[in-house]
């Protein structure tokens, strides 16, 4: 705030006692879930659904399709196709979310309001859902997930994708990132697979060349 009182001559130019200070660099957080926790999430969202089920078809989206939240919040029916999500205001410009048939059938599931434009609603008419920190709090603590964000479940969705062998490329696109270089933090898991498919392949290799197949 000290440099833009600078700017409406609140202060004397040049007064900023912060200028000098530089910002301290955070290491980006890596967090995803494991198949063990997406087990816990999806068995605890099932329990869940008659108590707040705007909140649970948004979480399985979000897990099911890597959209931001906001994505999500501000999702029109309008912006829905039959096997896509056109989204015209996303973050990096317009782009298009496949939807596959888990992420349709959640959509199927979801009633659709008079004169609300909106696809996940919120508790008032006509809204979409404004608060989905609550309701996670409640299921992520239910689930025994202490540390995972909202934003970690588009983390899971990346990271599930490239361990079942999906190109980081084609992750980058389904996440609607700008540049490759943006999902290149997932290219590491594809090494797991790598690693222990070759070590599967040495066993094997050395079982067939130690076998004593006899005079």
């Amino acid at each position: 705030m000290f440099s833009p009182a600078e700017i409406w001559g609140l202060r004397p130019d040049g007064s900023n006692p912060c200028r000098h200070l530089k910002c301290y660099k955070e290491n980006k957080r890596e967090r995803f879930l494991s198949p063990e926790e997406t087990e816990r999430l999806g068995e605890v969202l099932r329990e869940a659904e008659r108590e707040m089920p705007s909140a649970v078809a948004a979480l399985r989206l979000l897990l099911l399709t890597g959209c931001r939240l906001s994505e999500i919040q501000f999702l029109r029916w309008d912006y829905v196709k039959d096997d896509c999500i056109e989204l015209p205001n996303a973050k990096t410009g317009g782009r298009v979310v496949p939807l596959g048939p888990e992420a349709r059938a959640v959509l199927s599931e979801l009633s659709r309001e008079d004169g609300n434009p909106w696809v996940i609603s919120g508790k008032k008419p006509g809204t979409h859902l404004t608060d989905l920190q609550c309701p996670w709090r409640r299921i992520r603590e239910r689930a025994e997930l202490e540390d995972v964000r909202i934003h970690d479940l588009r983390h899971t969705m990346a990271s599930h994708a490239v361990m079942n062998g999906v190109p980081v490329p084609v992750v980058s696109r389904l996440l609607g990132h700008s540049n490759v270089r943006m999902t290149l933090r997932y290219a590491h898991l594809a090494d797991r697979d790598i690693e222990a498919a070759t070590e599967r392949v040495g066993a094997a290799m050395a079982r067939v060349m130690e076998a004593d197949t006899g005079p």
